[in-house]
């Protein structure tokens, strides 16, 4: 599908397909990087980032593994957060704050009219390979992302064209009246328009600070981009990623000083790594368990069933025994910490004789249900005691089914007739931005998620979010958040898939050896303004 053919429709925002649902819903194995807060260097000092680059090498274990490194299919954590310090969009995000900044653009998009924009490029913007950027790359790097069923069609159907106007300056069209411009423009990594998809799935040249040296299944190395000019040099001469994929051996190498950060460390582990000299950080983040309905199956097409789940499920216990305490109950579909967070209306609490209740008002009396989960260890953790809990309501029978996330997608969901009970999983889109638009979208949008999975598109309750969610990304300021308000209302009352908590991530470094690093809520790592001492 050609970008300029896209469909016109808010309502098409996630119109990427099973394609994109199935690469990111099972786990979302994608979950990308962050960056520190904006105090980087001087454009002038930049310039000669390959020259001035620190002695040393800033280390880090890495707990994912991929063989796709293209950026505009990858939905992998250890790519996308390796591609952080690769490649550029024209805005990228601080991961931290998530507040949008200027990357390979030279400033703020210029409003030529309610839906035209022009942005004009980084002056003397070079890729690792010393060919100059040009608006021509930009707008096939959007097309690449745009590619039909591609994972990023979803976050970027607001998009009705891009052009070139000149060597230096893009155009672009909005579908409609867009609030988000610049948050969702950074999805696009602009990348040679001349460099093939194999070449991009296997080593991507870009225009950030770092160019990638050699990728293996063992490790990645980075070197500084000699060619970059924007504000963030690589601080080092060098930098390593070893990938570990078992938690046991990423906590030895922290451990013993062979790399000096560590991400994804295991709430069990947290204490050894502390008692050996590296800080730990919690960071509460959007990552979550889910639990998914099929609605057009008795008695899951009845809300109040669907209520009754989450009622009759003790969260405070499953945080506190399968989390060691590193998750926060959800009273919304956003965290607490989230700049957006309102309170929904209807807030789940442990009450059995509540979902009990409900369970007699649909008319449950012996519901014999299969659980799917997938295999993430801390999901199936958690799975004992939600059978549990249900069953304690004396009118569930719960049979647990465990498996690859792939093979429960593909088997139980995605299907022509998919007749699953009820799923619990995980995910987490804040990897690709944090706007409560692109969130809820990824879930209660028009695509994989409701189509099959909930199968919840066509329902009043999904009819009437579709027209809130149309408003609020057209609207700003306080009106915007009363329309998302009303969005996250309608989500806790409806539940056709909702989360149980949302998760803390933890990371372990030294901090007295990187200057600048913050973790970050979301799976990956970033050191762009980093410096290893």
């Amino acid at each position: 599908m050609e970008g300029q053919k896209i469909v016109l429709n808010r309502r098409a925002f996630v119109a990427g397909g099973a394609v994109a649902a199935a690469s990111l819903g099972l786990g979302l194995a994608g979950c990308g990087g962050g960056s520190t807060e904006e105090t980087a260097a001087s454009s002038s000092a930049s310039s000669d980032a390959g020259t001035e680059a620190a002695a040393g090498s800033l280390t880090a274990a890495v707990g994912y593994q991929t063989n796709n490194y293209h950026p505009s299919t990858t939905s992998s954590a250890l790519a996308l957060g390796a591609n952080w310090h690769v490649v550029e969009g024209l805005y990228e995000l601080n991961m931290s704050t998530y507040e949008p900044h200027a990357a390979l653009a030279a400033g703020d998009p210029v409003e030529v009219s309610e839906t035209v924009y022009e942005v004009t490029l980084r002056e003397g913007a070079k890729f690792s390979d010393g060919t100059a950027v040009t608006a021509a790359d930009v707008v096939s790097s959007w097309k690449r992302a745009t590619a039909e069923g591609g994972l990023y069609v979803p976050m970027l159907s607001w998009i009705a064209n891009m052009e070139a106007k000149d060597d230096t300056t893009v155009t672009i069209t909005t579908a409609f009246p867009f609030s988000l411009v610049k948050e969702r423009l950074s999805l696009i990594k602009v990348v040679p328009t001349n460099a093939t998809d194999d070449e991009l799935t296997s080593k991507p040249v870009g225009t950030g600070p770092w160019m990638y040296e050699s990728i293996s299944e063992q490790q990645i190395t980075f070197a500084p981009n000699p060619e970059y000019n924007g504000d963030y040099p690589a601080g080092n001469e060098s930098m390593v990623w070893d990938i570990i994929v078992d938690d046991t051996a990423r906590c030895t190498a922290i451990q013993e000083g062979s790399v000096l950060c560590m991400e994804n460390v295991p709430a069990d582990m947290i204490d050894q790594i502390a008692a050996g000299g590296a800080a730990t950080e919690d960071v509460q983040g959007f990552n979550l368990p889910f639990l998914m309905f099929n609605t057009k199956k008795a008695p899951f097409d009845d809300a109040r069933v669907r209520q009754a789940f989450f009622y009759a499920i003790n969260v405070d216990q499953l945080i506190s025994n399968a989390m060691m305490d590193k998750a926060v109950a959800a009273k919304s579909f956003l965290p607490e910490t989230h700049a957006n967070y309102h309170e929904a209306s209807t807030v789940y609490t442990y009450d059995t004789a509540k979902a009990t209740e409900l369970l007699t008002e649909a008319g449950v009396s012996n519901l014999s249900i299969t659980l799917d989960t997938t295999d993430a260890n801390w999901i199936t953790s958690l799975s004992p005691q939600i059978k549990n809990d249900l069953e304690a309501t004396g009118l569930i029978t719960v049979e647990i089914r465990e498996q690859a996330s792939s093979s429960l997608y593909a088997n139980q969901t995605d299907t022509d007739d998919p007749q699953f009970d009820v799923v619990l999983a995980p995910g987490d889109p804040s990897v690709f931005g944090n706007d409560p638009d692109l969130l809820m979208n990824w879930w209660y949008g028009d695509n994989t998620w409701t189509q099959k999975r909930t199968q919840w598109k066509g329902s009043e309750a999904y009819e009437q979010l579709q027209t809130l969610m149309n408003q609020a990304v057209q609207a700003t300021g306080d009106e915007q958040q009363e329309i998302w308000n009303q969005c996250f209302d309608l989500i806790a009352q409806e539940v056709p898939l909702y989360p149980l908590f949302h998760r803390s991530v933890t990371t372990a470094y030294y901090a007295d050896q990187l200057d600048g690093y913050e973790p970050i809520g979301t799976t990956g790592l970033n050191f762009i303004g980093v410096t290893a001492k």
